[in-house]
């Protein structure tokens, strides 16, 4: 890819581009004709990205927890980008820690926290002053488990909860310089991070104490029954891309963005239920221990 030199060429980076919403959102801004960007972890997720893409789509490798590896993904853009900046940012690097709050490992709780939370800030740090050239936008992936949160989800919920307060915080931080802010919330989405977090959550139960598994036998059960129905539900992550795109192209773009009638739903009962009575509701549909 030679210097982005032209003005109308937008340029996008998203993180986590390795499979499910960053690579559909990936592929789908590289039709639309964006210079993108793409953040994976490992050499034949970018060789198998570059395969379904366009010469305008360059994979970049990048890991969010390290700054050595944010660094050289800088010098790249800023080489490439030059005074026009970079138009977009896409923050979707995440994973899923599952499992009762009394089990998680405490180093598990701090990986989760560290790719979603911490990840997200380290980039944006690194990529704004080439964002505030572009005016551009920063778009940061979050969930319905920002809003409202599940048993055995606390982990992952909690990421996301901080997500939503990162994007209020610098939407008012940086609307300054003309950069638009906004937070993308999905309900089930059909992307890997079911089966990793389904791994991850057998991982943990198989070295959880017997005590600790009895003990939560029936949350457990119950909550993996809801997943795996709601996996079944999962929508296309290309649903996600085409809000992505949205919320680059809008003239004045929402600052949330809810995606599936699922996240919607759960939206609007928390919004709407005080919390005992919603407390209520998930003991009855999750079949919980009263």
């Amino acid at each position: 890819m030679s210097q982005l030199n032209s003005p109308d060429k937008k340029t996008v980076l998203i993180t986590g581009a390795s499979t499910g919403i960053g690579a559909a959102c990936a592929l789908h801004l590289d039709r639309l004709g964006f210079w993108v960007f793409a953040g994976v972890r490992k050499e034949h997720d970018a060789a198998s990205l570059k395969a379904r893409s366009s010469g305008r789509l360059l994979p970049v490798l990048l890991d969010v927890t390290d700054d050595t590896s944010i660094k050289n993904v800088q010098d790249l853009l800023s080489e490439q980008v030059g005074s026009h900046g970079l138009y977009g940012l896409v923050n979707n690097a995440g994973i899923a820690v599952a499992g009762p709050l009394e089990a998680v490992p405490i180093p598990d709780l701090r990986r989760q926290l560290e790719v979603n939370v911490i990840g997200q800030v380290a980039v944006i740090q690194a990529f704004l002053p080439l964002i505030r050239r572009a005016r551009g936008r920063i778009i940061n992936m979050g969930s319905i488990a920002g809003r409202g949160a599940m048993p055995l989800m606390g982990p992952y919920a909690a990421s996301k909860f901080a997500l939503e307060a990162i994007t209020d915080a610098l939407r008012l931080e940086v609307q300054q310089w003309g950069i638009q802010v906004s937070i993308i919330e999905p309900g089930a989405i059909a992307t890997p991070i079911w089966e990793k977090s389904g791994k991850w959550a057998a991982e943990l139960e198989a070295n959880t104490t017997p005590e600790l598994r009895e003990l939560y036998r029936e949350v457990v059960t119950g909550v993996r029954t809801v997943v795996e129905r709601a996996a079944e539900r999962a929508i296309p992550a290309e649903i996600v891309a085409r809000v992505v795109e949205k919320a680059l192209t809008a003239a004045r773009p929402k600052t949330r963005y809810l995606v599936g009638t699922d996240a919607k739903l759960r939206a609007f009962l928390v919004k709407l239920l005080p919390d005992r009575l919603s407390d209520k509701m998930l003991t009855w549909a999750l079949n919980l221990p009263r």
